[in-house]
């Protein structure tokens, strides 16, 4: 991503809070001769150590195309966005239309894991989508074992991550206000979930002044 101070984030909390609220990632790796390898898969925070690991799988031949080993693995967690329109802002301010996003690179060498281990994490992600169904259906032991044959589960230890959050940062205040009352409303560019992420950095940049 292009540098820029002003967007960038470098607290491992919120990259963690990214990636909970966003379990669907890219693994993108520089595969071979043919070129860069992107997947999309499901993926959750491994929330039983300190610093910031993710747990995912892909299904065959995905390992073989990402060679996995030794090399380092990026993974794309995509937050909420939205356009973002130049006539909702402040009379005299710039007015450039623009896209408010925030995302995070996020950098680690993947360990395969083994089949037990797989499972375990397979019937994870089962239960953490399920749990938001009304009768919800979870892996059982049985059936899990004949799936985890088709799949090669993942632990990434994140060594390093660039995360940006872009949020209107560098608007004046009543842009701000503005950008945010119009995402609220219904409308092809209303969005509820950029305007909160929108209020909650606002919030903290208002407290830290």
């Amino acid at each position: 991503m292009r540098p820029n101070r002003l967007y960038e984030c470098h607290d491992p909390e919120v990259v963690k809070e990214l990636i909970r609220t966003n379990p669907w990632g890219m693994l993108v790796s520089a595969g071979d001769e043919r070129g860069p390898v992107v997947s999309h898969y499901p993926l959750l925070l491994d929330e039983d150590v300190e610093g910031i690991a993710i747990l995912t799988h892909v299904g065959h031949p995905d390992e073989e195309l990402h060679d996995f080993g030794a090399k380092p693995l990026l993974i794309v967690i995509q937050g909420h966005h939205g356009y973002i329109s130049p006539s909702w802002y402040a009379p005299g301010s710039t007015r450039a239309p623009t896209w408010n996003f925030s995302v995070a690179h996020c950098y680690g060498v993947p360990e395969i894991l083994d089949r037990e281990q797989n499972l375990a994490t397979l019937a994870r992600l089962v239960e953490h989508f399920e749990r938001c169904v009304d009768e919800p259906l979870l892996l059982e032991p049985e059936y899990g074992a004949r799936l985890v044959g088709g799949t090669v589960g993942l632990r990434i230890p994140i060594e390093r991550f660039v995360c940006k959050l872009k949020l209107s940062q560098e608007k004046d205040q009543v842009s701000k206000r503005q950008v945010l009352a119009r995402l609220r409303e219904p409308g092809p560019y209303g969005n509820q979930e950029l305007a909160a992420d929108m209020e909650r950095v606002l919030r903290l940049d208002e407290t830290s002044a």
